[in-house]
């Protein structure tokens, strides 16, 4: 097997590094959240957030990032303590080097029993703040967001 090697892909996720305050309203209310991001030596990324689900109760969230050379694709993974899903995601960033746009399928929200495609963005507006979304694919081929939350670089 070939080492990898840090790639310029790479280096894009490396602003991810660092402590940051994360505010989802719609998701936490307005609990605050910390996610701790880190570097796997240039390679992987490893986000790993922490905070109160509304109406109480301890949550985690662990998302890894990388790239993957052989495909030309970023990858990574996504759980969270308040579900039992892996995600799996394969994506690209937009032309204009701000945009991750990760693609995966988990379960339909209006029937667990059925699989739906989600594209997961982190948009980065400045090396201090980014901001994560969540849509779901639509009948007509347009994604409809669910969720986002806001990021803030703490250290």
């Amino acid at each position: 097997m070939q080492q990898a090697k840090v790639l310029k892909e790479h280096e894009f996720l490396e602003d991810l590094v660092g402590v940051w305050d994360v505010i989802a309203p719609g998701m936490t209310g307005q609990e605050p959240w910390t996610e701790i991001v880190r570097s796997l030596h240039g390679i992987w990324f490893v986000a790993e957030g922490s905070g109160q689900m509304p109406g109480g109760g301890a949550a985690t969230t662990v998302l890894t990032l990388g790239y993957n050379a052989d495909k030309g694709k970023y990858v990574g993974t996504w759980i969270g303590t308040m579900m039992d899903h892996l995600w799996v995601y394969e994506g690209d960033v937009s032309d204009d080097g701000k945009t991750l746009s990760l693609h995966t399928t988990g379960p339909d929200f209006a029937d667990a029993r059925k699989l739906a495609e989600y594209r997961e963005q982190l948009i980065f507006h400045d090396r201090d703040h980014r901001t994560f979304n969540s849509a779901a694919r639509q009948p007509d081929g347009s994604w409809k967001q669910f969720m986002e939350a806001h990021y803030t670089r703490k250290q």
